[in-house]
């Protein structure tokens, strides 16, 4: 009995020295954390900046009423989507008072004109008179001069007694007489003068009547050019919300009552679109782009971009942040133009359409799998020591250094996940660029997701890629 019971101890002992060593093989094999992986390699990479937005013209206007007052719409000579040349006639307003007034003011230019002709005319007869008058001065000297040589003749024979002085007298008389003649036309002279300077005066008047008249007739005329609606560029007429009959109101801005249609310089067809304040760094004025219209499926259109708008715009209203009262945090987006390159004749402005902007390229660069970057503070890389759980007590100066974060990849090396520091470049659709920390062929740790998150560093692993892990998050 005694060896059976040593026999019966032995084979128990070996049993729970198996069961044991069983055990301690699961619990090591559920250490290793299965994991997927791919190598680092070098492809070429595109970095893409994706909105959303809608077809515009580069160029479009809105025709409203410029009339002084509400004003109803008399004629429409166009229809939604014709095309006009600048200067055509697009619409028509009611004009009664502006004719009136226009044909008024012509008249009174009429008036002021003829009565400047006539003071015109009073003024060249003046200056006839003047210069008849001064004529007659000229004559009057004339005959004054050879009336005192003979004077002076008759003087001298007088004095020597050769003459009588009846005849000596008379000669004087003849003098005199001249010399009054003379006085007597200068005066005349003046006289139409003073009246040439008053005459000139009532033409100086006159102009001034001609011309305020004919300024008068201008605004006249303005105003009734203002019930006529022209098209300032060639486009075509995009929106027409108004209808012969309906009233019009000027000077309301942005108002359906103001409006009466809509040119579009269709030439130019851009796509407005909405970047995220995240991408709008990356974006650069002649990026090119490819656009997507969804009225258009299946066709892909190429542009490039003309315009980045420099304020911000709040995604929930549409507004400025500028012309926000209050600070927001909430998400901005910014205005981008991109302008299409032969755009299609179906297009139409309000379409919705996506841009894909690019803005860099790589050829052949080092990347890796966007999913396999992740971020580790500082103290959670250092190895624990055995049976330690967690950090030893820190200096704050330590503790601050060991929460300090660190971007990089877990490296598979020797069966263990190693973490290593990485620089990365642009980012493609599924891959990123890598700028220092890795090289050409390293195994890197791709999923899962999960994984990834919780690893630590030195952990050991166990590389499946045969059978596609199920996505956790």
């Amino acid at each position: 009995m005694k060896t059976k019971w040593k026999v019966a101890l032995g084979i128990g002992v070996l049993a729970i020295g198996g069961a044991a060593a069983y055990a301690n093989y699961k619990i090591k094999q559920g250490a290793i954390v299965s994991v997927t992986s791919s190598l680092v390699a070098r492809q070429d990479l595109v970095s893409l900046v994706t909105s959303s937005g809608e077809i515009k013209p580069r160029n479009y206007i809105n025709i409203g009423s410029n009339a002084n007052a509400p004003s109803r719409v008399t004629e429409i000579n166009v229809v939604e989507g014709q095309r006009v040349r600048k200067g055509q006639q697009l619409a028509k307003l009611e004009s009664v008072q502006p004719e009136a007034q226009l044909a008024a003011q012509r008249a009174n230019v009429a008036t002021s004109e003829a009565e400047s002709s006539a003071t015109e005319a009073g003024l060249n007869a003046a200056e006839e008179n003047i210069k008849s008058a001064q004529a007659a001065v000229d004559r009057s000297k004339a005959d004054s001069e050879r009336a005192r040589q003979d004077f002076d003749r008759a003087k001298q024979l007088f004095e020597e007694k050769l003459i009588a002085r009846q005849e000596f007298e008379s000669k004087k008389s003849s003098y005199d007489s001249t010399m009054a003649a003379i006085r007597e036309a200068e005066a005349r002279v003046n006289q139409l003068r003073a009246a040439r300077t008053q005459q000139a005066a009532q033409v100086n008047a006159a102009q001034r009547r001609v011309a305020s008249s004919q300024a008068n007739m201008r605004s006249a005329a303005d105003v009734l050019q203002r019930t006529f609606a022209t098209s300032p560029i060639d486009g075509v007429v995009t929106n027409l919300p108004v209808r012969v009959g309906e009233t019009v109101v000027p000077g309301l801005q942005n108002s359906g009552a103001s409006l009466i249609m809509t040119i579009a310089d269709m030439s130019i067809i851009t796509a407005e679109v909405k970047v995220d304040e995240t991408d709008i760094v990356n974006v650069a004025l002649g990026q090119r782009a490819q656009i997507t219209i969804d009225a258009i499926p299946g066709k892909k259109f190429t542009g490039k971009v003309i315009e980045i708008g420099n304020t911000a715009i709040l995604r929930s209203t549409g507004l400025a942040a500028s012309q926000s009262a209050i600070s927001s945090q909430e998400a901005k987006d910014f205005k981008v133009v991109v302008a299409l390159e032969n755009p299609p004749d179906e297009i139409r402005p309000g379409l919705s359409c996506t841009a894909r902007i690019t803005t860099a390229t790589r050829p052949k660069a080092l990347s890796i799998p966007i999913q396999a970057l992740t971020v580790r503070q500082k103290g959670d890389l250092e190895p624990l020591k055995p049976g330690q759980k967690e950090p030893e007590s820190m200096s704050p100066a330590q503790a601050k250094a060991a929460k300090e974060e660190t971007q990089g990849v877990f490296v598979v090396k020797n069966g263990q996940a190693s973490f290593k520091k990485v620089e990365t470049g642009i980012t493609g659709t599924t891959e990123i660029e890598v700028t220092s920390g890795l090289q050409e062929g390293e195994e890197i740790i791709t999923g899962s997701y999960k994984i990834i998150r919780t690893l630590r560093n030195d952990a050991k692993v166990k590389v499946d890629n045969k059978t596609p892990m199920k996505a956790q998050s």
